[in-house]
C-alpha cells in the first residue's frame, strides 16, 4: 500500500481528491489538511509515501511546507496538485524539492498514474508542465552561463547589447533601467573581466562564443 497525505484549502476539491484515491486499492490516506500549518503538525507523526500539496494555501504556500518540512521527511515525496501553470510557481515548487507536478483538473485515472510514477521513482507531471519544462531546459542551453565569467544575469544582459552595437541609452530602454545603472553595470564589468574599456570587455565576452538571447523590441 502507497501511503497518501493531502495538503489542499478548497474543501470540495480536497473532498474529491479524497474521494478519487480511495479508488484505487493500491493507495491508503494518511493525513487530510486544509492548511500548511496543520500538515507541518502532522506530516512528520503520519510519514507518507507522498504529499499530495496544493501551492496556494491559506497562509503558507505548498511551497513553504516543502521548504521547511523536507528535510525531516527523508521517506516522503511531494506532488504538487495545484491551477498555477505559469513558470514562476513552477520551477519554484521543483526547486523547493517536488518531485512532480500535475494540474487540478486532471482525471481520476491521471492522479492514480501520477501517484504510481511517482512512487516507482518517476518524476510525473501533467503534458503542459512537462513542455514548459523542456522549453526552459532548451532555453537554458542557449543562454549564456554568467558564473564562466563571474558576471550576474543583468550584467551578462548589458554586455550582450554592448555586442550589438547599442548604447546605453537603448540598452537601458530595453532593460527597463536607468542609463546611469547600465553604466555602473560596465565599470563593474571591466572590473571583474580585468580590462580597460568596452572593445576589450566585448573580445574577452566573444571568446567564449556567447549567444545573443532574442528582446522584445
Amino acid at each position: 500500500m502507497i501511503s497518501i497525505s493531502i495538503v489542499e484549502d478548497h474543501e470540495q476539491y480536497r473532498h474529491n481528491l479524497v474521494k478519487a484515491i480511495e479508488q484505487n486499492k493500491s493507495f491508503v490516506i494518511k493525513g487530510v489538511y486544509s492548511s500548511a500549518e496543520d500538515a507541518m503538525k502532522k506530516l512528520a507523526i503520519d510519514s507518507p509515501d507522498i504529499a499530495i500539496v496544493d501551492i496556494k494555501l491559506k497562509s503558507k504556500s505548498g511551497i513553504d511546507l516543502i521548504l521547511e518540512t523536507k528535510d525531516g521527511l527523508k521517506n516522503t515525496q511531494f506532488l504538487m496538485c495545484t491551477g498555477f501553470q505559469d513558470d514562476e510557481k513552477i520551477f519554484s515548487a521543483l526547486k523547493a524539492g517536488a518531485s512532480g507536478y500535475i494540474i487540478k483538473g486532471s482525471s481520476t485515472t491521471e492522479i492514480h498514474d501520477a501517484l504510481l510514477e511517482l512512487h516507482d521513482g518517476g518524476s510525473p507531471m501533467s503534458p503542459f508542465i512537462a513542455r514548459k519544462v523542456i522549453s526552459h531546459l532548451h532555453k537554458s542551453k542557449q543562454e549564456p552561463k554568467a558564473d564562466v565569467l563571474g558576471l550576474s544575469k543583468r550584467e551578462i544582459d548589458v554586455l550582450i547589447l554592448l555586442s550589438k552595437g547599442l548604447q546605453y541609452k537603448e540598452i537601458s530602454e530595453k532593460l527597463f533601467i536607468s542609463a546611469n545603472t547600465v553604466k555602473n553595470h560596465c565599470k563593474n564589468i571591466y572590473k571583474r573581466l580585468h580590462v580597460q574599456n568596452k572593445v576589450e570587455a566585448l573580445n574577452k565576452f566573444k571568446f567564449f562564443n556567447y549567444q545573443s538571447p532574442t528582446y522584445v523590441s
